[in-house]
């Protein structure tokens, strides 16, 4: 008689069973695990509490020292004012063959200064040096000239519309007229508004041109 070919108790209808020393090996592989993740939170939990306590007694201890005035937290100041270096005074017109004025050339235009020149000696003003020079100013024309200067200037400002004073040291009254690109004629003569008023300084923002403070000077010998 034939024996019977012994069960495998640990297959069911061809599934492996599992034992119960391997389920609680699972479960406590588990259990490792979810420990060990609350660990980690715990510990992150923690750090964060005590930098939110650190906060606070900083905070604290600032407050503290505010109150006590051993810590002061510097006030903003005033907002610094530009002060204006254009003549602030009114001047009268004075008669054109009191004006003493030089025409310089700053353009690449020929013969410039030469025409502008033959206008204002049209008008009876005092016509010096003429010439072609280089200058850092950029604009219609500077009008340069001293304290003394001051009323001829506004005088050549009101028939050069657009243009821009600068004073520079010299001692006498005469005025220096530097066309720049942006020029393009006088008033005419029968338009000159000859009531009293200011120096005209529309560009004063815009002075310093070519790392010069007085960009406008003649850098040339007159040349005719």
């Amino acid at each position: 008689m034939a024996r019977k070919k012994q069960q495998d108790i640990s297959v069911l209808h061809g599934h492996r069973v599992v034992t119960g020393s391997e389920l609680r090996a699972t479960f406590e592989e588990r259990s490792d695990a979810d420990d060990t993740s609350q660990v980690r939170r715990r510990v992150l939990h923690g750090v964060v509490l005590v930098l939110l306590i650190g906060l606070i007694i900083a905070a604290i201890i600032t407050a503290l020292a505010i109150i006590n005035g051993r810590l002061k937290i510097p006030a903003a100041g005033p907002a610094e004012q530009t002060v204006s270096s254009c003549p602030a005074a009114a001047f009268d017109y004075l008669p054109n063959d009191k004006v003493n004025l030089n025409v310089y050339n700053s353009t690449n235009r020929p013969g410039l200064a030469r025409s502008v020149a033959d206008e204002f000696l049209a008008r009876k003003f005092v016509v010096g040096a003429v010439a072609n020079v280089e200058a850092g100013y950029r604009g219609v024309a500077a009008v340069v000239s001293g304290a003394a200067g001051q009323s001829a200037a506004f005088s050549v400002q009101r028939n050069l519309p657009g243009s821009d004073y600068f004073k520079d040291g010299r001692t006498d009254g005469s005025v220096d007229v530097v066309l720049a690109q942006d020029y393009k004629a006088l008033v005419p003569p029968d338009l000159v508004d000859q009531t009293p008023g200011k120096l005209g300084c529309p560009r004063e923002s815009r002075r310093v041109a070519d790392d010069d403070k007085w960009p406008v000077m003649p850098s040339a010998a007159p040349t005719r």
